[in-house]
């Protein structure tokens, strides 16, 4: 008898999963593409590649980003320099700060060419 109602739950519990996801099929009337065409916003980019794309935008922001970082940075450690009154460790700390600025600075605009390079060689999608 535990057997026959154990089997029969799961019969039950199959077949109820079965129709709750034919129902959820039968009651999609659009596609996921029209799905995600309705929840995009306006002015959102509808492509992952491409000039306006995603990755595009994502990188350029990141680019501009890290510039304003560096370009602080680089501000901070010449006031730092400037500051320094010849003291040797406060003069070191200033032009590592200012080495580590450009170093951070050079690293970015070789990943925004590399990725770059990686979309338009590999990929054949003309990257701005």
């Amino acid at each position: 008898m535990k057997k026959f109602v154990k089997t029969a739950t799961q019969v039950l519990t199959g077949v109820s999963a079965m129709l709750c996801l034919y129902t959820g099929r039968a009651l999609a009337t659009t596609s996921v593409e029209e799905g995600a065409k309705i929840a995009k916003a306006d002015g959102m980019p509808s492509e992952l590649l491409g000039e306006n794309g995603v990755i595009s935008r994502l990188s350029t922001i990141v680019l501009l980003g890290v510039g304003a970082i560096s370009v602080v940075m680089l501000i901070y450690g010449g006031f730092r320099y400037i500051l320094s009154g010849g003291d040797a460790k406060k003069v070191t700390d200033a032009k590592n700060t200012i080495l580590y600025a450009i170093i951070g600075l050079i690293i970015s605009l070789l990943a925004y060419a590399i990725v770059n390079f990686i979309l338009t060689s590999v990929i054949g999608v003309q990257n701005a």
